[in-house]
């Protein structure tokens, strides 16, 4: 069963999160991760949201987005973003 992988970051140091972004995006495709919205406005039809754009990925499973995120290999690629960005990051299982 799809899985998604939605980010909203808040980014400080834009040319320092490029480097994290371009390290991230292929690291996620190794777990079958790809993009499905980049940088996506959000258009809200009800309720609040606080206008950030967001980043969502499909992967085959929640079982391969807790791969790539608790694997030992993101945690340099992870310290890439330290101080550039602040991030909010959810995952949930598709129908």
């Amino acid at each position: 069963m799809s899985a998604y992988f939605v980010v909203q970051a808040t980014i400080t140091d834009a040319p320092r999160y490029e480097t994290y972004r371009e390290a991230v995006v292929p690291f996620i495709a190794s777990f079958g991760g790809k993009i499905v919205a980049a940088r996506a406005k959000v258009d809200v039809l009800e309720g609040e949201h606080d206008t950030r754009p967001v980043v969502m990925f499909e992967f085959p499973s929640m079982e391969a987005i807790h791969a790539f995120w608790d694997s030992p290999d993101y945690v340099p690629i992870k310290k890439l973003r330290e101080g550039a960005a602040t991030i909010n990051v959810w995952a949930f299982p598709g129908v």
